[in-house]
C-alpha cells in the first residue's frame, strides 16, 4: 500500500499527487518571487517552498488545485517541509478527485446530526429549545460540513460538527457530576457558540475567512443571529441575554477574543470545556503523527511546545 504524506520519514523521497491548501507570494532576499505552499492529502500537510516563480507560477498554483510532486521531507528549523524537485498541475485524464485529499471528520454526519438533535430534544425550556433548533436548522447544511477553523484544530471537513459533539459529551459528564449547572443552557451554549463560523469561514475545503469574517468575526455574528431568533420567534426573557452571553464569552479574555469574560456559571464551564476539546485535538492530532518515543513538532497555538510520546504507548 502507497504511504500517506505523514507516513514519510525525514529524508525520504515525496512522490505523489497532493491537494494546494494554501498559496502565498513572498519575496526572497535575492528579490525574486516564491511562493509558500501547503501540500495535504487526507493524513496531514506538509509546507514546501516554490522558489523563482514566474507569473504563470502564480496562476497556476493556487489553492484547490491537485499537483503531482517530487521532492524530499526534511527537517527545518524542528519542521517538517517538503524539498520540491519536481511540481506539475495534474493532467484531467489523471482524474484526481479533490476529495481524496481532504481530512474528515472520524464520525459521520448522520451519526453527528442524531446526536446533536437528541442532545436538543432533551431541553426542557421551551425558550432555550427553540430558539436552539431554529438556528442549527438555519444553518444545518453548513453546520455539518464545515471544519472549526482555518488552522490549529479541528481543520477538517465536518470537524465544526465533530468539535460541538465531543463537547456535548463532556458537557453531560461534567453537568452528572454538578447538578446545580443547568443543563439547558450549557447545551445550547456548546451547539451556539461557534455556529458562526459557518459565516466566518468560507467552506469546507481550501478555508478561508469570509469579508464577514474579517471585519465582525463568528461570536459577534452568532450574537446577531441569535437576537434575530428570538426576534423572528416572537420570544422574549433573559434566556435570550444570557445565550448571548455565553456565546460573547466562550473565549475566555479580552486577550483571547472575548468581548467579555464568562460572568454566568455556564459560561465559565463552556469555556474550559470547549478549551479542553480544541488542545486536545491538536495533542492527538500531533502525536499521532509520531512514534512513541519522540516528540512532535513545536503546535504553535499551545506555546511552542513540542509533546513527547512515551516510549510505552503504541
Amino acid at each position: 500500500m502507497k504511504k500517506k504524506l505523514i507516513q514519510h520519514e525525514i529524508g525520504e523521497q515525496v512522490d505523489m499527487y497532493l491537494l494546494i491548501k494554501s498559496a502565498a507570494r513572498g519575496i526572497a532576499s535575492n528579490g525574486k518571487p516564491f511562493l509558500t505552499l501547503m501540500l495535504q492529502d487526507q493524513s496531514g500537510e506538509i509546507e514546501a517552498k516554490l522558489w523563482d516563480v514566474s507569473k504563470e507560477d502564480e496562476g497556476h498554483y493556487t489553492a484547490e488545485k491537485v499537483v503531482k510532486v517530487v521532492g524530499d521531507t526534511q527537517n527545518y528549523k524542528g519542521r517538517i517541509q517538503l524539498k520540491l524537485k519536481q511540481i506539475r498541475l495534474a493532467q484531467p485524464h489523471e482524474a484526481p478527485d479533490i476529495s481524496d485529499f481532504v481530512e474528515k471528520a472520524p464520525l459521520t454526519k448522520e451519526a453527528m446530526q442524531e446526536k446533536v438533535t437528541q442532545y436538543i430534544f432533551e431541553m426542557s425550556n421551551p425558550n432555550i429549545q427553540r430558539i436552539t433548533r431554529h438556528l442549527l436548522k438555519k444553518y444545518q447544511d453548513a453546520f455539518f460540513d464545515y471544519p472549526a477553523a482555518t488552522k490549529n484544530h479541528h481543520e477538517f471537513i465536518s470537524g465544526l460538527a465533530y468539535h460541538v459533539v465531543s463537547m456535548l459529551d463532556l458537557a453531560k459528564a461534567i453537568a452528572s457530576l454538578y447538578p446545580s449547572l443547568d443543563k439547558d443552557l450549557l447545551y445550547a451554549g456548546v451547539i451556539l457558540h461557534d455556529l458562526g463560523k459557518v459565516i466566518e469561514l468560507s467552506g469546507p475545503i481550501s478555508t478561508s475567512y469570509t469579508v464577514e469574517g474579517n471585519l465582525l468575526g463568528h461570536i459577534s455574528i452568532m450574537v446577531s443571529e441569535i437576537a434575530k431568533a428570538a426576534e423572528e420567534l416572537n420570544i422574549q426573557g433573559e434566556e435570550i441575554v444570557i445565550l448571548q452571553h455565553l456565546v460573547l464569552s466562550h473565549h475566555g479574555k479580552a486577550e483571547w477574543g472575548s468581548p467579555k469574560p464568562p460572568l454566568v456559571r455556564e459560561a465559565e464551564v463552556l469555556h474550559y470545556i470547549d478549551n479542553l476539546d480544541a488542545k486536545m485535538n491538536m495533542m492527538d492530532r500531533a502525536l499521532s503523527r509520531v512514534k512513541p518515543g519522540e516528540y512532535t513538532d513545536r503546535i504553535f497555538a499551545l506555546d511552542q511546545r513540542a509533546f513527547y510520546k512515551p516510549s510505552f504507548h503504541r
